[in-house]
């Protein structure tokens, strides 16, 4: 014998009752879809539960929502989804880190000698800083490093650059892989190591970008050991 539930489905009284939501959109953007796998455009929604009986909504049942709708596929997201960086917003989060980390580690270094700015130069036009010279980079260090308010002498990152280091670092490492956040650490660690061992202003610098991108201390020295041992 089918349970009520199952007789009233095969007398089609599910038919007759039911749960109808109405759908009210109260903003709208870009986001990565999780189902697209790409960025699209959104809708931001409230919605309305009433119990319904022939399809006529009788009895209000509360609302439900926000949800996140994506226009294209029209799947419905929690607004968690909207924490995921677009793609656009991603690669920009990217390069901004990257030139962060790099002038750090070229005001650290002191005086930057002309090997530090040239693989300075190569990692920030790989970054996508096309235009990015030597003679460019060399102004801003000097203006960190005559910036007592950022860079003191002889505090390492100083805590003002410090900073600026978690503030382009923090929001990115969420969205990073493992072999991500080690990529931009390297890429900082061979421009210490163009023109010699690490300093103490060099280290101290790497320990704060490895801490921004919420990396342990025994990896951010696992890492920084091996680069030194990896002939450039």
């Amino acid at each position: 014998m089918l349970p009520i539930w199952g007789r009233m489905r095969r007398n089609g009284v599910s038919r007759v009752l039911g749960v109808h939501t109405t759908w009210t959109t109260v903003g709208d953007g870009e986001f990565f879809c999780p189902g697209c796998g790409g960025d699209r455009n959104f809708q931001r929604r409230t919605g309305r539960r009433r119990f319904t009986v022939l399809g006529m909504p009788v009895v209000p049942r509360g609302e439900t929502g926000p949800v996140v709708q994506c226009a294209a596929c029209e799947e419905q997201f929690g607004t968690d989804a909207l924490d995921h960086p677009t793609t656009h917003r991603f690669s920009a989060m990217l390069r901004d880190a990257v030139h962060t980390v790099v002038l750090a580690v070229l005001a650290a270094g002191g005086s930057s000698s002309r090997q530090a700015l040239e693989s300075a130069v190569g990692t920030l036009r790989g970054a996508g800083f096309d235009d990015c010279s030597e003679e460019q980079l060399a102004a801003l260090v000097e203006a960190l490093m005559t910036d007592a308010g950022r860079l003191p002498e002889h505090c390492g990152a100083g805590a003002g650059l410090a900073i600026e280091l978690h503030e382009a670092l923090d929001p990115l490492a969420p969205h990073l892989a493992p072999a991500g956040r080690e990529s931009i650490l390297l890429q900082g660690a061979r421009i210490a190591l163009a023109d010699g061992p690490y300093s103490a202003s060099e280290r101290d610098v790497l320990g704060t970008v490895g801490a921004a991108l919420t990396m342990c201390t025994d990896e951010v020295n696992q890492l920084l050991v091996a680069a030194a041992r990896t002939p450039s």
